[in-house]
């Protein structure tokens, strides 16, 4: 695994707010990224683990919007799409829900972040 340089800003954005939330989905939207959001809770140990994982599949997807989201924090965004077990990834396209993973399952997470990529029409210079 390799050691991330001190300095090296995370691409992964803790949402603290529902304003934050809207703001960092309009922009992804605009720019025509989809979004993998990661609702967890500081409490939720598989929550905490997977973010070492989200971080590598941030560096990996350049082209899409990664989001952190403390369901604690920020509980009218998890309620508003019913996320009622941590973690919780959902993935938005256009700012719309297109799959949602229950559970710390890194493959899993893997081929439907994959798939989601493969989706996103590759931007036209």
């Amino acid at each position: 695994m390799e050691v991330q340089e001190q300095g090296t800003k995370s691409r992964v954005v803790k949402v603290d707010s529902k304003e934050s939330w809207d703001f960092h989905v309009n922009q992804a939207t605009l720019q025509g990224y989809p979004i993998v959001a990661h609702f967890t809770a500081v409490w939720c140990i598989p929550s905490v683990a997977m973010k070492p994982f989200m971080e590598e599949l941030a560096s990996m997807y350049q082209n899409m919007s990664f989001l952190t989201v403390d369901v604690d924090e920020v509980k009218e965004v998890a309620s508003k799409y019913e996320v009622k077990a941590m973690p919780t990834f959902l993935l938005l396209k256009a700012g719309v829900p297109v799959d949602k993973i229950v559970g710390a399952n890194p493959d899993e997470m893997k081929k439907r972040i994959h798939s989601l990529a493969q989706s996103n029409p590759t931007d036209i210079p």
